[in-house]
């Protein structure tokens, strides 16, 4: 056995197989981090561009930067508040769809761009890459909207309207049982 000073010794952890194997794996776990963050994301996109417009525009009016970024932040806390409350209160479809539309379009765009500059890595056809993004966006779209849907069902009305009873003295409130009674009542809530 011949000892030669500096020789590093050739293991099973740093051959060449191993280190494509191991960048294989973790570029797979990248993109599939990737691909759930922008899952998980995609609602926020209108959101987000609310905020970033707000933010610039507040620094083109003297805000400063610490003021752009309060500002922006407040935006789009603010759009993603009112959206998701006008969507859960709102009891017209039409409504609904309009304010899916307004999240879901947004997303859609961005599923697309990002969708299209993934392709560019390993799809040389032009047109498999346009393909490619317009699944992309319209996968990212779906998910926005359903994500935004699931914010909860518009308000019963006559939820609201059977409350005539809270004004009531005590001993004049209806019981359960009672055939005058809200349908509330009736069904056994009565305190």
């Amino acid at each position: 056995m011949v000892v030669v000073e500096g020789a590093t010794l050739a293991t099973f952890v740093t051959g060449p197989i191993t280190m494509i194997v191991f960048g294989v794996v973790l570029n797979i776990v990248g993109l599939g981090i990737f691909c759930w963050v922008l899952f998980r994301l995609a609602v926020y996109a209108l959101p987000f561009f609310a905020g970033v417009t707000a933010g610039i525009y507040s620094i083109e009016v003297g805000a400063g930067p610490f003021g752009a970024i309060v500002i922006g932040f407040a935006a789009a806390g603010l759009t993603l508040a009112a959206g998701r409350y006008a969507f859960s209160v709102a009891r017209s479809p039409f409504v609904r769809l309009v304010i899916g539309l307004l999240f879901a379009v947004p997303a859609a765009r961005a599923g697309y761009d990002v969708t299209l500059a993934f392709t560019h890595i390993g799809v040389p056809s032009e047109w498999w890459r346009e393909a490619f993004a317009v699944l992309g966006a319209i996968t990212i779209g779906g998910t926005a909207w359903a994500r935004m849907s699931i914010v909860g069902n518009p308000v019963r009305r006559e939820v609201v309207l059977r409350r005539s009873h809270l004004g009531c003295p005590w001993g004049q409130r209806p019981r359960a049982g009672d055939s005058q009674a809200p349908s509330s009542v009736r069904l056994g809530s009565a305190g």
